[in-house]
């Protein structure tokens, strides 16, 4: 006959035995009897008909069986207590030390004044902000989030969020124009000087919406490459070459007439802001806040 009994509570009596190797132990530190443990292993046993433990007087050893389903225990009890602290977290706040990585630029101008806001909102929340263009280790830095942008590397272990996407756009200023004339299609892009970025390995390509998925691609010929956006649109102002920046960062630029946007119909391709994070049966609190604030946010200040 199969005991009536509560099939988590024994799965975490199962788990617990497994982990200290001994009935005994696990009593101990679950504040039961070993008859009792015994009894929900046996219930788990009942219900599915299958022996999870070989005991004999000696010692117990796992079956083969009972290594896999120890397995999916594990994971069981994790999202259940996941899911026990969802309600803790409801009626929370988040605090303690929130650690972000983002870019310099982007981080300055878009992220930080989101950011500044959930510490105003949350009086016990501390901010740790690391504004550096060099890729972060989450793991190796001890960095709770990070903020990206552009195309993203798989990496095992780690939660990705598209949260916004910056309208990437081609300028020049009016001096450049000037002399060297207005491109009118991306073709005629690669005949003209280009201030490019470049913080390691090629020159990225400068990327247009395309009639399919796929964006449509072009280098155009660069004898500046810097790793700076701000110091591009400053070359680019001087009227140095063309630029690809983020419209966000010209915004004042092309209000005050000192930058002009080029083929308007076909530029604007949206380039992808991410938020990282570790992956976790249970995001914590502070970190949820964060990215919940900046997907809602961030989309108006990048446009």
């Amino acid at each position: 006959m199969v005991l009536n009994m509560d099939r988590l509570a024994s799965m975490d009596v199962f788990v617990k035995a497994v982990d200290l190797g001994s009935f005994a132990a696990a009593a101990e530190l679950l504040g039961l009897s070993a008859p009792m443990v015994g009894k929900h292993i046996r219930a788990l046993e009942d219900r599915l008909g299958v022996r999870l433990i070989n005991r004999t007087t000696r010692r117990q050893s796992l079956t083969e069986f009972g290594r896999a389903y120890y397995e999916r225990c594990k994971s069981i009890l994790l999202e259940a207590e996941a899911a026990d602290a969802l309600a803790a977290d409801h009626l929370a706040e988040p605090r303690g030390k929130l650690r972000v990585a983002m870019p310099v630029h982007f981080g300055r101008h878009c992220v930080m004044p989101i950011l500044l806001k959930l510490a105003e909102r949350y009086p016990a929340l501390e901010l740790d902000l690391s504004l550096s263009d060099r890729l972060t280790d989450l793991v190796e830095d001890g960095f709770d989030l990070a903020i990206r942008t552009g195309e993203l590397e798989d990496s095992a272990g780690v939660v990705a969020k598209r949260i916004a996407s910056q309208r990437m756009i081609v300028c020049a200023a009016p001096e450049y124009l000037q002399v060297h004339g207005h491109p009118r299609t991306i073709e005629e892009l690669a005949d003209h000087q280009a201030v490019a970025y470049r913080r390691s390995g090629p020159v990225a390509p400068w990327q247009f919406p395309g009639e399919t998925e796929a964006p449509i691609e072009i280098t155009p010929p660069s004898r500046l490459r810097f790793d700076d956006l701000a110091a591009i649109a400053d070359a680019v102002a001087a009227g140095a070459g063309l630029g690809w920046l983020p419209s966000w960062l010209v915004r004042g630029q092309l209000d005050a007439g000192t930058l002009v946007e080029l083929l308007p119909e076909q530029s604007g391709y949206p380039y992808s802001v991410s938020a990282l994070w570790l992956k976790t049966p249970h995001l914590s609190l502070k970190v949820r806040a964060a990215v919940d604030l900046l997907a809602e946010e961030l989309p108006q200040r990048v446009r």
